[in-house]
């Protein structure tokens, strides 16, 4: 069994330029698109343009965070996959709240609510659990999305506090609980962490206690971390490029963060 995994926090759903001077007050009160020679920033409803990167990525599971809670079942259509959400803060009045992300999405920013977002490509999903990681609202609400395939294999999917030691607590009550759900069967940890390897120690703690692969750049904040499989290709963020998009000339820089991806083995032998 091979298990390609990516990993990508959509930052609700918004594009972030390169250039600083792009984001402007005007452009996040009117919807106004700023540009310089290279690039656009742009304040409108990205959907179709993060659903389409994600159609023509390459994997069998995807773990998602900051991902709008309307997107769901719209984007597990646009990339045959099924889902499993699990909501996180901000998601009262999500009615009211969508509405407004439908037409001003970086004045709502993170207000309009969030989920980690699991999509399956196999089509199976043979269980789904959540996790409440910390109840919230201060600090704001922090879940794990457990979810067991078809194969027997078993994702979870978390986007961790960004500030330690909350996000150390809460990705070793994670990794406790993933490990115990999963009971034995081959484990993908993963998602926005909030924590660099060569800043803590914690990876070393999840490899002691749990048999969880190596992280990938020390400097990184995205994670995609295995148990019980052999890792093929170790996790690697992707080139801005492959997020970008064109338009008038110029590029749309989609998310604050690069997708992460990862090949996964069951062992030989």
């Amino acid at each position: 069994m091979e298990l390609r995994a990516l990993s990508w926090n959509l930052y609700h759903g918004r594009d972030f330029p390169p250039d600083p001077a792009l984001l402007t007050l005007r452009s996040r009160l009117f919807g106004i698109t700023e540009r310089n020679d290279t690039h656009l920033q742009v304040n409108r409803d990205l959907f179709g343009e993060f659903a389409g990167v994600l159609a023509e990525a390459n994997w069998d599971v995807a773990l998602l965070q900051e991902a709008p809670p309307r997107w769901a079942l719209p984007l597990a259509g646009s990339c045959s996959a099924v889902a499993h959400r699990a909501l996180t803060s901000r998601n009262r009045l999500l009615a009211l709240t969508s509405f407004l992300a439908r037409h001003n999405p970086d004045l709502i920013a993170s207000s309009e609510g969030g989920s980690n977002l699991t999509l399956v490509r196999s089509g199976v999903v043979a269980e789904r659990r959540e996790l409440v990681l910390r109840k919230g609202p201060k600090p704001e609400r922090r879940t794990m999305a457990f979810t067991r395939l078809g194969s027997g294999a078993c994702v979870a999917n978390l986007h961790a506090s960004t500030s330690d030691p909350l996000a150390t607590e809460e990705l070793l009550l994670a990794a406790e609980r993933s490990v115990e759900w999963a009971a034995g069967s081959p484990l993908i940890l993963g998602g926005d962490f909030n924590v660099r390897p060569a800043a803590s120690q914690l990876f070393g703690r999840l490899a002691d206690r749990y048999g969880f692969s190596a992280p990938g750049d020390p400097d990184a904040i995205d994670h995609l971390l295995a148990s019980g499989l052999e890792v093929i290709e170790p996790p690697r963020a992707s080139p801005p490029e492959e997020r970008e998009l064109h338009e008038q000339g110029r590029a749309i820089r989609l998310s604050d963060h690069a997708p992460l991806e990862a090949l996964f083995g069951t062992p030989a032998g």
